[in-house]
């Protein structure tokens, strides 16, 4: 597995300069490698990005499965086998009767890699897909999961679920979260009740993995909304929350929103707070910087960080800008014009930036090498890539480039631009709490008790 290893952190570095961040939550809920078979079951909302982003940050060698016609292409394999790819057949790729499989022998492959210990990977809703809400889920997962446990009963077997949010999804520097949920067991109940009706107890497995799922995917109808409703979030919740209350908040937040929205009061407040998150990011700062002092070194940091991102980093990205600029367009037109689906968009714009970036790179040593010298030739292939991770930086804060000069003021006014904000985050924070003991639904127990439910707090059912 050397090589999956060293494909891993290659694809660990793909993602990390596709995405401009990649957060990472639930790693403790994974098991170890060498701890027993796993199956990770995800969301499928972005193509073959999906995979890539759980096979490089899980921590585990994980199989997909691969329909075993791809085998046939030699180029195809280069890439499958190093990955731990499993060859399934399946009905619709062998129609003439002689290999037409039922599902168990369909499974077997994936059995086989699970009896060993090891991990593999399932999309239950099948197909990737561009929808807000997740899609049906089909039972291949759980009936994977059910029918080896019925093979292997002593061989210990978790399924995590992992669900992958992406902000502007399509979008080139974008963000990512891979969130890792509670594992679920197949225990020996799972195991009787499939004995008994193996078809009531693939369709219960499939609920609770829906379920699990839902918990750990925020459908919202766009980002901007995810992304207020997070700060409302942040100005409601305790601190020191934990990850399931933090993400059962949201979850709570992104649901009620879309039935009160249009409120007057909701509207008003929506925007207050998505002007407030952006006066934070101009400053630099987060709303967690605000619920700490502030030492003096701090503001001169930050004004020292912005004069390099204007006095160094921007010239260093002027060349990588013209260099990379071809292979850009060739992105956002291959994403336009070479997609069937839009699930497929951020994809197909991965692989044309790779394999641009790669050829760009090689020409422009190779260019060097001919017209220069090997000194000149050395000298390109250590200042293209600086120029072109300058490039990300500069796109990352482009809208504080534009609007340097309020930016720049604020930093030099640090101290003072954190009292207002205080003072801001204060007022906001009572007003969100208002709008949650006004619109909270009747029936919905509050999960932090605060304002008139904190004084009031619900009877337990009788």
């Amino acid at each position: 597995m050397l090589i999956y290893r060293a494909l891993r952190k290659f694809l660990r570095f793909v993602a990390r300069v596709f995405f401009r961040d990649v957060d990472v939550v639930g790693l403790e809920h994974v098991p170890d490698e060498g701890a027993g078979a796993v199956i990770f079951v995800g969301n499928h909302p972005n193509s073959l990005i999906d995979p890539v982003l759980m096979i490089a940050f899980s921590g585990r060698i994980m199989h997909f499965a691969a329909k075993d016609t791809l085998f046939q292409s030699r180029l195809l394999r280069l890439f499958l086998r190093p990955l731990g790819a499993v060859p399934v057949a399946r009905r619709a790729d062998h129609a003439d009767g002689a290999t037409a499989l039922a599902n168990d022998l369909a499974f077997e492959s994936m059995w086989g890699v699970l009896a060993k210990g090891r991990a593999i990977g399932v999309f239950p809703e099948g197909l990737s897909h561009d929808g807000a809400e997740i899609a049906r889920l089909k039972t291949g997962a759980a009936r994977i999961a059910l029918g080896f446990a019925a093979r292997h009963p002593d061989a210990p077997l978790r399924i995590v679920p992992c669900g992958l949010t992406y902000v502007r999804r399509k979008r080139f520097r974008s963000r990512a979260l891979i969130q890792f949920g509670a594992p679920l067991s197949i225990d020996a109940e799972r195991s009787a009740a499939f004995a008994k009706d193996d078809r009531d107890a693939v369709r219960s497995l499939t609920a609770d993995i829906e379920t699990a799922l839902r918990a750990l995917t925020v459908n919202a109808p766009d980002w901007e909304t995810l992304r207020v409703l997070d700060g409302v979030r942040r100005l409601y919740q305790p601190p020191n929350v934990s990850l399931p209350d933090r993400v059962e908040l949201q979850r709570r937040f992104t649901t009620v929103y879309q039935t009160v929205k249009n409120e007057p009061i909701v509207a008003d407040l929506f925007a207050r707070v998505a002007a407030y998150i952006d006066r934070l990011r101009e400053s630099g700062l987060t709303d967690r910087d605000l619920r700490r002092t502030a030492a003096p070194r701090d503001a001169a940091w930050r004004v020292l960080r912005h004069l390099v991102l204007i006095l160094v980093w921007v010239p260093l990205a002027l060349p990588g800008a013209v260099l990379n600029a071809p292979v850009g367009i060739l992105a956002v037109w291959a994403g336009q014009n070479l997609t069937p689906r839009k699930d497929v968009i951020a994809t197909t714009k991965l692989i044309a930036g790779l394999f641009g970036s790669f050829l760009v790179y090689v020409a422009m040593i190779v260019a060097t090498a001919y017209w220069g010298d090997a000194a000149f030739a050395v000298l390109a292939a250590v200042a293209i890539p600086v120029t072109g991770i300058a490039t990300l930086r500069v796109l990352d804060r482009g809208p504080l480039l534009i609007r340097w000069f309020r930016t720049f003021a604020r930093l030099l006014n640090l101290h003072d631009e954190i009292a207002a904000l205080r003072a801001e985050r204060a007022e906001l924070e009572a007003d969100v709490v208002a709008a949650v003991d006004r619109f909270r639904p009747a029936d919905m127990i509050p999960l932090f008790p605060r304002g008139a439910a904190a004084s009031n707090p619900p009877r337990p059912p009788a």
